[in-house]
């Protein structure tokens, strides 16, 4: 997809604890009646929609979102027999909100600014070396093996770095907060260097601290 054809205004699915990267696919169980709704509207018109952190605040007032999110385009989609649908979402661009738009439908919509992510969609060969993140392979090998995590390693290798790292970005045990930082980073080298931080706070947890029983 090309940046002139990125929609001004779309539908916005605010989804705890949940965050999509560019060159990632996810899979969604859309269930509530809201966003039923709000996939049915995608599915015939062009397929986007945009995933963003709610930030925590009081349940009974408008919930605020999130500046940064990811447009994610429909690429599978599975009708159930009871109203609800399986899709799959691949992560195309990041986008910054500028403003919700008021509309009569259930879900939310905003209009959105992709400027500041612009190389989301350029497909320029990476200027990261694979050798330039083994470090921090080693390191996040070690945290998702503690956490319990399995992760199909060969797998990841043979995709290109983005991929990689925007994979194991999402997947990662990191807080939300922490995946937040992540998304936001304006590029690889910025997020590898933002993942290889927040591992050094986790190794020191692990490594470092001592509990007095």
């Amino acid at each position: 997809m090309k940046k002139q054809d990125l929609p001004k205004i779309i539908p916005i699915f605010p989804l705890s604890n949940f965050i999509i990267f560019p060159d990632t696919t996810v899979p969604l169980n859309i269930f509530e009646p809201r966003y039923v709704e709000m996939i049915n509207d995608s599915m015939k018109e062009n397929k986007l929609i945009g995933l963003i952190q709610p930030k925590n605040n009081n349940p009974n007032s408008i919930i605020d979102l999130h500046e940064t999110g990811c447009l994610g385009k429909i690429t599978n989609f599975k009708d159930s027999s009871n109203g609800t649908y399986l899709i799959e979402l691949n992560g195309l661009t990041r986008f910054k909100i500028t403003k919700e738009i008021k509309n009569n439908k259930l879900y939310r919509e905003c209009e959105v600014n992709f400027d500041d992510y612009k190389d989301d969609l350029n497909f320029q060969k990476q200027q990261l070396k694979f050798s330039d993140i083994e470090l921090i392979f080693k390191d996040l090998k070690s945290l998702f093996e503690k956490k319990g995590y399995i992760i199909n390693w060969k797998s990841l290798e043979k995709q290109n770095l983005n991929e990689t790292i925007n994979a194991l970005a999402m997947a990662s045990p990191f807080s939300l907060e922490e995946k937040q930082i992540l998304l936001e980073s304006q590029n690889l080298e910025i997020r590898k260097d933002k993942i290889a931080e927040i591992l050094s706070t986790y190794n020191y947890d692990n490594f470092d601290n001592t509990t007095i029983q």
